[in-house]
């Protein structure tokens, strides 16, 4: 069965991480395993915003995105960092194809409601044609995925990477996700949680022990595995080819 791995944007900009990734990558598909990436791109998104004069705006881990804002995350995305994830991972001898979720309808999605803001050009995923990723998964590629997705009123959204790459390995579905973060998994003031369950998560969420970007990766960590996903986890990049990182489950 496929195993999805989402890189996180922050991570990308370390000296020295796509090499590394490249090098994890080609040793989890040696194991035969197909597998796929998804990916955000957030600090090369602020950092092309302030040189724009826009000013970032995040809710809730969630990126506020109008039209101006939008732009820029589809310039990023779908353009620098998606491919410099293909360049990386070809250079490492591995066949990859990078796409965002307009290419073929991919990701379609609608406009994502917020209790307390509008959010803008933010979209929550309705559908995956899961027959484009197969088809390339069986010929033996890689797909790159930028969350950058195609509205269902037929206008472009941005989608949270973390969002994305859960209703994707719940629609294939996949064995295994894998939340690649700049840190070794969820921690709390004495160290790494090995494992957590909704109602932990919840907790940990209310009293401000996982805040701000962590936020929406737990919740949709544990969304993942209510959908079929057997293993969901968040790790570091040195944890992805072992057992590391925070493994979510029901019980």
């Amino acid at each position: 069965m496929t195993r999805v791995i989402k890189i996180g944007g922050n991570e990308m900009n370390a000296p020295g991480f796509l090499t590394e990734l490249a090098h994890q990558i080609a040793g989890l598909a040696a194991s035969s395993r197909p597998l796929l990436i998804v990916h955000g791109g957030g600090q090369d998104i602020a950092a092309l915003q302030a040189r724009l004069g826009l000013e970032p705006k995040k809710v809730d881990g969630l990126r506020v995105t109008d039209a101006e804002s939008l732009a820029v995350a589809q310039m990023v995305l779908s353009g620098h960092t998606n491919k410099a994830i293909v360049k990386a991972l070809l250079a490492a001898g591995l066949d990859a194809i990078g796409l965002s979720g307009v290419d073929g309808g991919l990701l379609r999605c609608r406009k994502k409601n917020h209790a307390l803001v509008d959010l803008g050009l933010v979209g929550e995923l309705t559908t995956v044609r899961t027959d484009i990723l197969r088809c390339l998964i069986d010929h033996g590629s890689i797909p790159v995925i930028s969350p950058i997705s195609l509205g269902e009123d037929g206008l472009t959204y941005n989608v949270n990477a973390d969002e994305a790459a859960g209703a994707i390995a719940a629609a294939l579905p996949a064995q295994t996700l894998d939340f690649v973060s700049n840190v070794p998994g969820v921690l709390n003031g004495r160290g790494l949680l090995p494992f957590l369950t909704p109602t932990k998560a919840e907790a940990l969420i209310q009293d401000g022990a996982i805040t701000g970007g962590m936020i929406p990766k737990v919740r949709t960590a544990l969304d993942a595995v209510g959908r079929g996903v057997l293993k969901v986890r968040i790790v570091d990049l040195a944890g992805l080819g072992v057992d590391g990182g925070t493994v979510f489950g029901v019980q």
